[in-house]
């Protein structure tokens, strides 16, 4: 099925939802999906459709066209707004380091599932999973950093994402601290996942930590990078309660599961046009 998603955040009053139900009933399009959320405290409001034509076979217009279309009522409610055609995914480049985990799990979901996304190639500062994203039939590219060479190789980074047409990186388990003018580029162009410990166990064998202070919950944090450290806007978390017998291997191992499901709900969302950026919170609009 042909079909649009536009999304919506604006100063909240009364007839938006109106205007825009009588705009999509005008075009003859039907509904398929809504999520409406009014902050009235904020005095924000934000919401996403997913809509299609109403009669079978009738061809959609062009995205342009719509949004021409759409934009006098953007322009009387003061949205922020986009509008995507939902059949095209958007195109994800992987970073990763010395831990596979979570680009095993993306890279099968990608390939095995319905993701709604189309990745387009893996970034390392380590040659460890060549073999492996070739396999899937995905460009590896190899930029070793070290202090004398951050920032030509994060320029490299910045010229394979325009080369490629990226529009999202994403950041699985890549152990190294952008720039802030990196982190500036990306803004809202980039997700990171972390274990849940932060920013309590900071640096080297963090579950070693964990155990060492009897912790009883374990989980992971996915977010969009900012140039604050692990603070940037939160997309998703999960959790899991842990024993006191549990073993910082053991921990580690649960900790890795927990990073893949929610790095992997963050990737989704952001690519299905789910979540809007409100500061440094984020609204996920399911």
């Amino acid at each position: 099925m042909d079909k649009y998603i536009l999304t919506i955040d604006c100063p909240e009053k009364i007839g938006i939802v109106r205007s825009v139900s009588n705009f999509f009933y005008e075009q003859g399009f039907t509904v398929i999906e809504a999520s409406e959320f009014a902050d009235l405290e904020g005095k924000k409001f934000f919401a996403r459709w997913e809509f299609s034509h109403g009669t079978e076979g009738m061809a959609m217009p062009d995205v342009n066209t719509l949004g021409e279309l759409f934009a006098p009522i953007a322009h009387e409610f003061q949205m922020n707004w986009k509008l995507k055609d939902a059949k095209v995914k958007p195109r994800v480049l992987l970073a990763v380091s010395k831990f596979g985990h979570c680009l095993n799990d993306l890279l099968y979901r990608w390939k095995e599932e319905d993701f709604p996304c189309e990745i387009v190639g893996v970034v390392s500062n380590h040659e460890d999973f060549r073999a492996k994203v070739e396999w899937y039939g995905l460009p590896y590219f190899y930029l070793p950093v070290s202090a004398d060479n951050k920032s030509q190789q994060e320029i490299k980074m910045l010229g394979i994402m325009d080369e490629l047409q990226v529009d999202l990186l994403v950041l699985a388990r890549y152990m190294q601290i952008l720039s802030d003018n990196m982190c500036k580029k990306l803004e809202g162009r980039a997700i990171n996942i972390h274990h849940s410990f932060l920013p309590s166990f900071k640096g080297a064998r963090p579950y070693h930590q964990a155990v060492s202070r009897g912790v009883k919950i374990t989980g992971a944090t996915a977010h969009y990078v900012t140039r604050d450290l692990d603070e940037g806007p939160i997309i998703e978390q999960d959790i899991q309660r842990v024993e006191h017998s549990y073993s910082a291997d053991m921990l580690a191992r649960l900790g890795k599961n927990i990073e893949t499901i929610v790095l992997a709900r963050a990737v989704q969302w952001h690519c299905q046009q789910r979540i809007i950026i409100d500061g440094n919170r984020t609204i996920i609009l399911r």
